[in-house]
């Protein structure tokens, strides 16, 4: 047999890859796929939720006058935003920390998606479980003390900006913690100083502890919210603290990208 007569080696070049999906597509099917998989839990996670927040208003409701003053503002306002840090903030740190332990991130990794669809679609499939929970602590904040419900259409734009600083913070609290366990202390602690810097009345806090609530980004939620409460609300203030609300939503989306990243390799 010659040369030429001989069978053509077969081709072995590998085939090309497929080409990763567009952010958008990749973040929709993330988060149908999310919303899916919580579904199962979801009354209990906004029973859970919304049961602390009122038990903090019932609790608030024995120390601070009803009205229209700061206190029973700051009250109503940091209660109903606390639906938003126990979901967006304590579970989702809980659940990378669990993705990230068992090995479940090694299937993202395996998906043509960017990081940030994996990101963002968790967030937001946590995130849409909080509006509901907001609302019922709201009115039942604003028949406890006495204060105009008028505005609580403000909640649409407090509860996603506000859910997507703390979903960022609660992601890579879960993606950087080195066990599980430490990434379960990271978000209940958050939580905490959601609770403790957010409900109580920022008048009565000793300076130090003031300037501690300014760099929980939840605040800026609250304090939104908050001014909704006066007769002639500052409109332009309120949405000065939105706009801090969705800048720091922005980064801590960024950080929690990278810390995904960071994880996956």
């Amino acid at each position: 047999m010659t040369l030429l007569d001989a069978p053509a080696a077969p081709d072995t070049a590998a085939a090309p890859l497929a080409a990763r999906a567009r952010l958008l597509p990749a973040l929709d099917a993330v988060y149908r796929a999310q919303l899916a998989r919580a579904r199962v839990s979801r009354i209990p996670l906004l029973f859970v939720a919304t049961f602390q927040s009122l038990g903090i208003l019932v609790m608030m409701r024995g120390v601070v006058d009803p009205g229209d003053n700061p206190s029973a503002h700051a009250v109503v306002a940091g209660s109903s935003v606390l639906v938003v840090a126990f979901v967006a903030l304590n579970l989702l740190a809980q659940y990378f920390g669990r993705l990230r332990a068992t090995g479940g991130l090694d299937h993202y990794a395996t998906l043509p998606v960017p990081p940030a669809a994996v990101v963002l679609g968790a967030a937001a499939a946590y995130a849409s479980f909080t509006l509901p929970g907001a609302l019922v602590t709201a009115v039942a904040g604003c028949w406890m003390f006495a204060l105009p419900p008028a505005h609580l259409w403000v909640l649409l734009a407090v509860v996603p900006l506000a859910g997507a600083a703390l979903s960022g913070l609660g992601a890579a609290c879960g993606l950087l913690a080195p066990r599980q366990e430490i990434a379960t202390l990271l978000g209940q602690l958050g939580m905490s100083a959601a609770l403790l810097l957010g409900v109580l009345p920022a008048g009565r806090m000793p300076g130090a502890v003031q300037w501690l609530r300014d760099l929980l980004p939840s605040t800026y939620g609250v304090e939104a919210f908050a001014r909704t409460f006066a007769d002639r609300p500052d409109w332009a203030a309120v949405g000065g603290d939105l706009g801090v609300c969705a800048a720091v939503g922005l980064v801590s989306l960024a950080l929690a990208t990278w810390a995904y990243r960071r994880a996956v390799r």
